[in-house]
């Protein structure tokens, strides 16, 4: 028998939690260079593309027993080494295969074993032929009008991705007529050209140099400020230092549709190109920008929730805006959070780490009192903006129009008359919660889930918002045949077609998920408003990062059902949402005012809200947490499952906490051990889900370690059990919700 051979150990894409150890080809000799490449390899009956993790030796297997790569793709690492130590990290913390992780961190075209792409600035210009043949286009049509705007010169493409409008299929189409050139630009310049001339005041300034100081090791800073204090104009002026010093910069933002907004006013504060990388980018566009973030070409990114895995070769400062924000959490596949990653990767890399907001998240704030974050206050609004008064409406015995009370649909009008804006906001999509039978009581509910389907499309289709199921609604009701169906409730359309019923010479948008479906669909909606009088309805994706500045009226609608939920991070979600809500009134010149209609106005979280702002809420709220036990002063993991039958889902449960007692019983046990705690089998807030049923068990403990070591002892377990072959199961550590 041949001895043990060295061998590499490449992590697939595959849902097991190991690497598998290949042969380099015939005739190349096996050495470190070959961490943190790519490579092909034969997996089954496929052919998978891998990422080599390490160099060893097989563990006992001859070196006949095993399979020789396909292919080596990368001459040199893909990925450099802090950031495969940071994978691993994350494969460890989360406890998810590596493969898995090392997928989830690369653009589609590059974990599909892609070479990586050209980096460099493209034009587009009109050819000769293009020159003459604009009249053989059709006028009106979007490539006559990309054509005739291409008569005063070329346009990069940069330029035309910042913009709503999609272009790349009239561009093609102009091109595969020959009436346009692509043509190369030359690189863009190392450092900024015209640096931006905002004035800070002197919080702004106080915190920027605070930053500033921090360059070049970690330095973790919480910047509170409130809405409207200009935390943008902070971070534009430590990136100007972060860019001076020749390093790169890091920005992340919660939700794709602030990405165009926040690039262009980063690129009028810089003078540079910024790059922006998020899911609604075309897959060769995301694999351009990471690319030139690993060859130091890109000098500042901003991105969502999976930029915060760029490469960063020259590392400078990350900044995670909106800090608070849920959607930085991953909530399938690796769940991991992208705003404890940016901590992780900047220590990592010794540079700060700026995490922004209005509303702090209670975990930051418990982090801050305890001295591991400078906490940086900004407490005026900037400029001429002042904080808004907020005025609440009690609508108890009051009569509602579409939701609506009479007091808020005066202020509305009396804010058109000014020829100023109006948002109102209620965050919930479609026409009505719930279709009704006035006579029985029977409502509509999804077939699939434990949930009543909505109303959309103005009472003519029903959809559940969980599972995605649509159908139509019924003619009478299936129970008593009664022909009272009634839509209860109001959502954004019903909004909507109240106030167009009300106003109608006003110019009025709806934002939701419906209505900005279409790639920048949001950026054409807000175009549509304009800089004149009109209202603007929508949901939770108008309570952050946007600046309207005839917007003087923010009118909120429904806020009941938050403040009676099971959930324990509720009220701090309910309070930071209507703190930046609020915030987009009165963020210029014009004066702002708020309303809040409520059929509770004496609730306590309302009242320390009024009375002393979020600070107070958070002061309370960490009070209440702690003697709960409940995060930040305790530590969850959350184990969900789900199959066709109860029985199967019982059994694996059940296996999975046998699972966990020993490893818990263990922790406990040792000398200064902390006591982990197990909660259920329980069943999910939403028992059954597309047609499956669904628990789940809780998993704390008030010391990170401890629970980390019971997991890191339990979790291979799951994969060997004979149940979870008829389940499906994930693993979610730092949950930030029960579903």
């Amino acid at each position: 028998m041949n001895p043990p051979a060295r061998c590499l150990r490449v992590a697939l894409p595959v849902p097991l939690p190991r690497v598998f150890d290949y042969l380099p080809p015939p005739g190349l000799e096996v050495d470190e260079g070959w961490v943190g490449c790519r490579v092909r390899v034969g997996f089954g009956r496929r052919e998978l593309v891998g990422l080599v993790e390490a160099v060893a030796v097989s563990g006992g297997v001859p070196s006949e027993s095993l399979k020789p790569v396909l292919e080596r793709i990368d001459a040199k690492p893909l990925l450099p080494e802090e950031l495969l130590a940071t994978l691993r990290w994350v494969s460890g913390y989360y406890h998810a295969p590596l493969g898995e992780v090392l997928a989830t961190a690369l653009p589609a075209d590059l974990r599909q074993g892609a070479p990586l792409p050209d980096t460099g600035r493209f034009a587009w210009a009109l050819s000769e032929a293009g020159a003459t043949g604009l009249e053989r286009l059709r006028r009106g049509a979007r490539p006559r009008q990309l054509a005739e705007r291409l008569q005063a010169g070329a346009i990069a493409e940069d330029t035309l991705e910042l913009e709503a409008t999609p272009w790349r299929e009239a561009m093609r189409s102009l091109q595969q007529r020959g009436l346009v050139v692509r043509q190369a630009l030359q690189a863009v310049p190392a450092m900024p050209l015209e640096p931006g001339g905002v004035t800070l005041n002197g919080e702004q300034a106080t915190a920027a140099q605070a930053i500033v100081e921090g360059l070049g090791r970690f330095h973790p800073v919480l910047l509170e400020g409130v809405t409207g204090s200009g935390k943008t104009e902070v971070y534009l002026d430590a990136i100007r230092a972060c860019l001076a010093q020749g390093r790169q910069a890091l920005v992340l933002v919660p939700e794709i549709g602030l990405t165009p907004q926040t690039l262009q006013r980063f690129e009028r504060g810089l003078g540079i190109r910024v790059h922006a990388l998020h899911s609604n980018l075309a897959d060769g566009e995301r694999a351009r920008t990471w690319t030139a973030m690993a060859r130091g070409e890109a000098q500042v990114v901003v991105g969502t929730r999976s930029a915060i895995f760029s490469p960063l070769p020259r590392p400078g400062l990350i900044v995670v805006d909106e800090e608070h924000d849920a959607s930085y959490k991953q909530q399938d596949g690796v769940r991991y959070s992208a705003r404890d990653l940016a901590l992780v990767r900047a220590r990592a890399l010794s540079v700060p780490v700026v995490l922004g907001s209005a509303t702090p998240s209670l975990e930051s704030l418990a982090q801050a009192g305890r001295g591991l974050y400078r906490h940086l206050g900004l407490s005026q609004r900037a400029g001429a903006g002042r904080a808004p008064p907020v005025r609440v409406l009690d609508v108890r015995k009051r009569r509602l129009e579409s939701g609506l009370s009479g007091d808020m649909l005066d202020a509305i009008a009396a804010c058109l008359a000014r020829g100023e804006q109006a948002l109102v906001f209620r965050n919930r999509r479609g026409y009505a919660p719930v279709l009704l039978c006035h006579d029985c009581g029977w409502s509509a509910e999804c077939p699939r889930c434990d949930a009543r389907m909505t109303v959309h499309g103005r009472g003519r289709q029903l959809i559940c918002h969980h599972c995605g199921a649509r159908r139509r609604p019924p003619t009478a009701c299936p129970d008593c045949g009664s022909l009272g169906l009634q839509p209860q409730g109001a959502g954004t359309e019903r909004i909507e077609d109240a106030l167009a019923e009300r106003f109608p010479e006003a110019n009025l948008v709806r934002v939701d998920r419906e209505s900005t479906r279409q790639r920048d669909g949001l950026s054409r909606q807000l175009q549509k408003l304009g800089d004149g009088a009109g209202i603007l309805v929508g949901t939770q994706m108008l309570a952050k990062g946007h600046d309207l500045a005839r917007l003087s009226l923010v009118c909120v609608v429904g806020i009941d059902e938050g403040l009676f939920s099971a959930d324990f991070r509720a009220p701090e979600r309910l309070a930071q949402l209507l703190i930046q809500v609020s915030g987009r009134a009165g963020r210029a010149e014009v004066p702002g005012e708020v309303l809040l209609q409520t059929h509770h106005p004496e609730h306590p979280l309302l009242a320390t809200l009024l009375q002393g702002g979020y600070p107070a809420f958070a002061r309370l709220a960490l009070e209440e947490r702690e003697l709960a036990g409940f995060p930040p002063f305790a530590h969850l993991a959350l184990l969900r499952a789900d199959a066709a039958q109860e029985a199967a889902l019982q059994g694996f449960l059940n296996a999975a906490r046998t699972c966990l007692e020993g490893p818990a019983r263990d922790a406990a046990g040792r000398p200064g051990g902390q006591r982990i705690g197990i909660l259920g089998p329980l069943p999910a807030p939403m028992p059954r889900r597309a047609g499956r049923v669904r628990a789940q068990l809780l998993v704390s403990s008030p010391s990170r370690p401890a629970l980390q070591a019971c997991l890191a002892e339990a979790v291979p377990r799951l994969y060997d059990l004979p149940q979870s072959r008829k389940v499906r199961w994930s693993i979610d550590v730092d949950p930030v919700d029960l579903y």
